[in-house]
């Protein structure tokens, strides 16, 4: 949520940045208009509520003059004035919900750092990086048994069993089963105990109140892509970077407390709304799935070094499992409603020969902490709203289909990373 004095005070640039995303004119107009209206309500309110205080004050002086006459008729002109305040208010609370409807709706301001452009195509390749380049070897090539989809690889080993999922729970969910299981859970228990240096485990709900989703930014604009538990007015979550935003809730924090630094694995639930006929073959685009999450409350001084640190630790992850990656800064036009700059990691998948998103690092600014009400104390005493930064270290579908892709040996089989194996009890081949 942005800042309203922005839009009262410095509405010109705070259009021309909102351009630079393509956030219509005409709705930030529309908001000054609800602003300017409520504040006139406001104060036809407060004016209404004075002059019932005066008459109050008055009707006083005449009953301790024992001029009942007046008082009395001073009591029937304040009563007629209290209603027209409780109207006033009224009006005022309506227009004041209307300021809030509107502003929800408003996306974050892009950072200057963030690139111009419309959409994914104007994103931009920043580093790429694969195994054995520091040694100046040249960008790998794959053979053709490395040129086998990820799908079919899992149905031959007997990893995955789509059908099943398809069977339980409809199309675009997955099971995963035997090695193909366990090899999701190593990957799991390997990026947090990589994480656990620095960042505090959390292991939070899968379901969230509207307010917890409306805090990160998720609802009301993306609620067509969410799963609601209407019964019970509950989400299931898209990503951990819901709860674990809503940890500090209402708060004010300490300045010698931040930055605080969280992780969580949990499972994610996406409806992908409008995805039908896009990368939905086996794991690329599916309703539910695991992720590691990294997040981090801080002062806007801490953000660019939070943001650093979240980045280096998705990719030293990649980097471990020797999977080819190119790091994408994302335009003005691409990046999520909450965000004001976001870096993607993309892994190469020969199986498939696609990039697959694995990671996306996001610093938010005080968007997210103003819907949530997260401050922090100044030295000068004031209070300030936090910022926020999260990422993901990793999301596991697209790790283990480019896993899976990239060691498929000649005879059939998969070479399990060096890294993993420790997970694995030792185990160094999957048959």
């Amino acid at each position: 949520m942005i800042d309203i004095g922005r839009v009262r005070n410095d509405f010109d640039e705070l259009a021309r940045q909102l351009a630079r995303r393509g956030f219509p004119l005409s709705s930030l107009e529309e908001l000054r208009d609800a602003d300017v209206a409520h504040r006139a309500a406001l104060v036809n309110a407060e004016t209404l509520r004075a002059e019932v205080k005066e008459l109050s004050r008055q009707v006083g002086e005449a009953r301790r003059a024992k001029n009942d006459a007046l008082a009395e008729e001073l009591m029937a002109t304040s009563r007629e004035l209290g209603e027209r305040e409780a109207a006033a208010r009224a009006v005022a609370d309506d227009l004041g919900e209307s300021v809030l409807r509107l502003n929800l709706m408003v996306p974050n301001t892009p950072s200057d750092d963030t690139p111009d452009g419309a959409d994914e195509n104007d994103n931009v390749e920043t580093f790429r990086w694969w195994l054995g380049m520091d040694s100046g070897a040249a960008e790998p090539t794959y053979g053709d048994h490395q040129r086998v989809a990820h799908w079919d690889i899992g149905s031959e080993l007997g990893l995955l069993d789509i059908e099943t999922a398809v069977k339980l729970a409809g199309s675009m969910f997955v099971a995963f089963r035997g090695d193909g299981a366990r090899l999701q859970r190593a990957l799991t228990s390997f990026a947090l105990d990589q994480h656990r240096d620095a960042y505090v485990e959390i292991a939070p709900p899968s379901v969230a109140l509207t307010d917890t989703m409306m805090s990160t930014g998720h609802l009301p604009k993306s609620q067509d892509d969410m799963y609601a538990v209407e019964r019970d007015n509950l989400w299931l979550i898209p990503t951990g970077e819901v709860p674990l935003t809503s940890m500090r809730r209402g708060e004010i924090l300490a300045t010698d407390e931040l930055p605080i630094r969280l992780t969580t694995v949990t499972q994610c639930f996406r409806r992908e709304a409008g995805s039908a006929g896009r990368d939905t073959r086996g794991l690329l685009r599916v309703h539910e799935f695991q992720k590691v999450e990294l997040f981090a409350y801080c002062t806007p001084e801490q953000a660019a070094a939070a943001h650093a640190d979240i980045l280096a630790r998705a990719e030293n992850l990649l980097r471990q499992l020797g999977l080819t990656y190119r790091r994408l800064d994302l335009c003005a036009g691409d990046i999520g409603t909450s965000s004001k700059r976001t870096v993607d990691l993309e892994v190469y998948a020969p199986g498939v020969d696609k990039w697959l998103e694995v990671s996306s690092v996001s610093w938010f600014g005080d968007y997210q902490a103003r819907r949530a009400q997260v401050r922090y104390r100044q030295e000068d005493g004031s209070t300030a709203f936090v910022h926020t930064v999260n990422g993901s270290a990793l999301a596991w579908p697209r790790i283990w289909a480019a896993l899976v892709e990239v060691n498929r040996q000649e005879d059939g089989s998969i070479r399990v990373p060096d890294v993993l194996r420790p997970y694995l009890g030792g185990q160094s081949e999957i048959r």
